[in-house]
């Protein structure tokens, strides 16, 4: 007991001795920089509903590193009866999806950097070009548009992109 006592009692007058020299903060500040400084340099994988994805998970939709944000691409996925299907309405459900996940992770679509969108047709590119431009009102991201030949569960567009965090 008394071995606890001299313990602390000696960590106690050391504590006051350094923070009155101001060693304290330095310590603190120097724990606290590494520590954020490790947090920047994680890699975080979010789901879609915005929590940390499982070991079972291949593709994350969202991934957070180094200040930016990687979103998988996302595609229509329309349930209705094929002959509704237009280029207006699966670039709407595609950048409502993109406008998510970019917020997941922290971000604003003004913070969206960079877009890639795959087309089934080529002919499409005017109609998605309208839809997409509503979603950047202040100038939109540097974009890559190309024809693929098709693309998974029938959607007209996918699109991914590269956004930077916004918030901490």
């Amino acid at each position: 007991m008394n071995f606890v006592s001299t313990r602390r009692t000696f960590a106690m007058r050391l504590g006051s001795l350094f923070s009155a020299l101001g060693f304290t903060a330095v310590g603190l500040t120097t724990r606290a920089t590494a520590q954020s400084s490790q947090d920047a340099n994680a890699i975080r994988k979010l789901n879609a509903e915005g929590k940390p994805g499982g070991e079972k998970d291949v593709i994350m939709p969202v991934v957070i590193h180094n200040g930016l944000i990687y979103v998988s691409g996302q595609g229509a996925h329309d349930t209705r009866d094929q002959k509704e299907w237009t280029i207006e309405s699966h670039t709407s459900m595609v950048m409502d999806k993109v406008k998510k996940m970019v917020e997941i992770g922290g971000g604003t679509m003004d913070t969206v950097l960079q877009a890639n969108v795959f087309l089934v047709k080529i002919e499409h590119w005017d109609g998605m070009h309208k839809v997409f431009a509503t979603y950047f009102p202040h100038g939109g991201p540097a974009r890559t548009t190309v024809a693929v030949a098709a693309l998974p569960g029938d959607s007209l567009v996918e699109i991914n992109c590269i956004a930077a965090v916004a918030r901490k």
